[in-house]
């Protein structure tokens, strides 16, 4: 157990650093994301999905993602005390990343943080995190779902990842993982980096959507599969 939450620790930590540290490099200076930087974010996070799938997959999966752990709770392939120690890793790793970009970039470009687009109302952005996630956390569990499988599912993790990025970046700036929104929040409020504030009131939005969402895509998805 203590293996596999070291591995949730570095993937999370890892997805945290390159996919929000891109995030902070490309997105303009008052927060709007253009098509280009909207595509190296998306690449960003899918490909650190699919490093960390390759690298800590075989030792816990690869969840990195508290609505992945859920799903997997959900369908019973993951027990209630190993959840709970997957979340706790999955957040810490998130935190030390965004501590980890605060000490190689400061605060003045932010820590990658989400917060809805202007013109997007609370309500919008978390129904868009809840059917974003559910999209993300049903591949997952279709992928997952045969050994034979295995040698392509990082590959599908990462490309379904990018995916609901292209979408969501504009309204929410893409979550669809309730660590890696805590973590930035967080950090960024306590050390005051820029839009800290602001991030962490809506982070219950990050949290809870992306969470429903995943256990949506279980439900769902064990439905559609069982045997009648």
């Amino acid at each position: 157990m203590t293996k596999k939450c070291i591995a949730e620790f570095i993937g999370t930590m890892v997805l945290v650093i390159c996919g929000c540290g891109i995030a902070m490099l490309t997105i303009n200076a008052d927060g709007g994301v253009t098509s280009g930087s909207g595509v190296a974010i998306a690449l960003a996070f899918g490909l650190s999905i699919v490093a960390m799938a390759y690298s800590v997959g075989n030792v816990s999966g690869c969840h990195v993602n508290p609505a992945v752990s859920i799903a997997m709770l959900i369908n019973k392939k993951l027990t209630a005390p190993e959840f709970v120690g997957y979340v706790v890793s999955q957040v810490l790793g998130a935190i030390v990343g965004a501590l980890i970009l605060f000490g190689i970039f400061g605060g003045n470009m932010g820590l990658g943080t989400n917060v809805t687009a202007e013109g997007i109302t609370v309500v919008q952005g978390f129904i868009t995190e809840v059917v974003l996630t559910f999209i993300f956390v049903f591949a997952i569990c279709g992928v997952t779902s045969k050994e034979s499988f295995g040698s392509v599912a990082g590959i599908v993790i990462g490309l379904t990842l990018a995916l609901v990025h292209l979408l969501g970046l504009p309204v929410t700036g893409t979550s669809v993982n309730p660590a890696r929104s805590f973590g930035p929040a967080l950090v960024a409020m306590l050390t005051g980096a820029s839009g800290g504030a602001e991030a962490f009131a809506q982070v219950w939005v990050y949290i809870l959507a992306p969470l429903i969402g995943g256990a949506l895509a279980a439900v769902a998805y064990t439905f559609m599969t069982k045997e009648d």
